[in-house]
């Protein structure tokens, strides 16, 4: 229930309009001082950002800042830094419109929609007919009749691309109509004063942007890692307040309620240097609603990102912890040979830590709120259930039991469980998109483990092999093997033979070792012993 009562706070939850959010008096955390470094650091620039980390609310403060509009920036950093507020005739296009569009043709006939306002604003001629002469027509007149440099703003570029990614036939046709559109932009040059484009994925100036060879990607700019999200400093300061009211509500201290946001919606880095950061949109949510929810996954899963990584059959299991070098994943989307690219550009996955030797940086899930909507999204799609029906009756039985270190019980419940679950039909079909069997349970281990706030992590590299999966509980680490039509008493054996739970046994927890045997025909928990 979205609380009332405290009017003297108002979050812009879903406004994204800077000048909305200044006029109306909503929560504003400043971020003026890097807008006007961003303006003043190149020409033509790109930057990528999840969904919903403020994206278009930074292209709409770029268009009020670049409109001269000081009286929308009274009070802000920028008021130090920026004397002239020079005004310059703005074009700032949104293409969120063209989504979900059938054909190259249609996408065209949304383009030319999109501009209409422009070109009722600036003037069209009659020979302008496509999306990018109509966009070259656009900002020679407003450069003519405003006797001034334009600048153009550009939101959600990729939107148009990102169904269909999947697509080999489709892509290049709607990847032609949009080097056709960006065209211009390196054509008239000398009429723009400053160009900035922004989107989730990362296309490659060669596809898109075919003749803009001095496009600045900042994605990974240590100085602008902070220009979209909250910062651990913008929360204790801007929004300290809100943190004593949600904390109020869940009837904690202020310093609890802290730990409980940073483990929900923090951790995100966008630079080997980035401060950490708050995913912005579901802070503010958990602010309105006083209540800590998956708000960000509320709003949508993309099915572009499930459907890229069954088409590359992503180990869903190997998604805690990769070490790879900025190549493996800061690269054009379409020469993806993995979906690292597209799970890190979306959000899934963020720099966790960096080696400056090796140059190798380490990407991992960002927090909790990621962690539970993520195998949420992945359930359906990799299992064949909905994440509600692992969270209701089974989750409390099954939460229970681990608490109590009651093993034997909960794995009761689970075999229980998958024996009435309804993927048994495609059983095939899944197992076609892992390389074996085991790794199908191992996948099913994991989300459901991971649907339940459990921590979990599968293939587990350790002295002499690999353990296939180790659950952390608060007082408990159990160390599983996990072995198909053979013999639970084995799959124990083979844990004490090549000493598993070793390394375990120093972490003051208790340690459970669990041999775990699956039924290929009956398709659920056939034995189990635990040592």
């Amino acid at each position: 229930m979205v609380d009332t009562a405290f009017l003297g706070r108002r979050y812009p939850v879903g406004i994204q309009t800077f000048s909305e959010i200044r006029k109306e008096g909503y929560v504003y955390v400043d971020k003026t001082d890097l807008v006007w470094k961003l303006a003043h650091y190149a020409k033509y620039i790109f930057l990528s950002r999840p969904r919903r980390f403020g994206k278009s609310l930074l292209t709409t403060t770029l268009d009020s800042y670049f409109q001269g509009r000081k009286d929308l920036f009274e009070g802000l950093k920028i008021m130090e830094l920026e004397k002239e507020w020079e005004a310059y005739p703005v074009i700032h296009v949104d293409l969120s419109e063209a989504k979900n569009q059938t054909t190259a043709e249609e996408l065209r006939r949304v383009l030319m929609l999109i501009l209409k306002p422009l070109a009722d604003k600036f003037g069209r001629d009659a020979d302008e007919n496509l999306p990018g002469t109509l966009l070259k027509g656009i900002i020679r007149r407003a450069y003519e009749k405003e006797k001034k440099q334009v600048v153009i703003i550009i939101d959600e570029y990729d939107a148009p691309l990102l169904d269909m990614l999947h697509s080999e036939e489709q892509l290049p046709d709607y990847r032609r109509v949009m080097q056709e559109f960006y065209q211009p932009l390196k054509a008239s040059e000398a009429m723009i004063r400053f160009c900035f484009i922004t989107g989730i994925t990362k296309f490659s100036q060669l596809s898109i942007f075919s003749t803009i060879n001095n496009l600045l990607n900042i994605t990974m700019d240590p100085e602008f890692s902070a220009i979209c999200g909250i910062t651990e400093n913008e929360l204790v300061t801007t929004l300290a307040d809100e943190i004593q009211r949600l904390a109020k509500s869940y009837g904690c201290s202020a310093e609890e309620m802290h730990e409980k946001l940073k483990l929900q919606y923090d951790g995100y880095h966008f630079s080997r240097d980035s401060e950490e950061i708050y995913n912005p949109f579901s802070l503010l949510k958990a602010f309105l609603h006083k209540e800590l929810g998956a708000y960000w996954f509320e709003s949508g899963t993309p099915t572009f990102l499930i459907r890229q990584m069954q088409r590359f059959r992503t180990d869903i299991t190997s998604l805690e912890e990769f070490v790879v070098p900025s190549s493996a994943f800061d690269r054009p989307t379409e020469a993806m040979s993995d979906a690292l690219p597209l799970l890190y550009q979306s959000g899934y996955l963020t720099i966790k830590g960096y080696e400056r030797e090796s140059q190798m940086y380490t990407l991992s899930l960002p927090n909790q709120e990621v962690r539970i909507g993520y195998t949420e999204g992945l359930l359906p799609a990799y299992i064949g259930i909905e994440g509600y029906m692992v969270q209701t009756g089974f989750a409390l039985k099954f939460w229970r039991a681990l608490k109590q270190d009651d093993i034997n019980l909960a794995l009761k419940e689970m075999q229980s469980y998958l024996a009435g679950l309804p993927y048994i039909e495609g059983f095939k079909k899944k197992l076609a998109e892992v390389s074996n069997v085991e790794g199908f349970y191992e996948w099913t281990f994991y989300l459901v483990f991971s649907m339940l706030n459990v921590y979990v992590k599968t293939q587990v590299k350790c002295a002499r092999g690999r353990i296939d999966m180790v659950v952390h509980m608060p007082n408990t680490v159990y160390v599983f093997e996990l072995k198909v039509d053979g013999s639970a008493q084995q799959a124990l054996e083979q844990i004490d033979n090549k000493g598993y739970a070793i390394q375990y046994q120093t972490d003051g927890r208790k340690v459970v070792k669990a041999g775990v045997s699956f039924s290929s025909e009956t398709k659920t928990i056939d034995d189990w012993v635990i040592g």
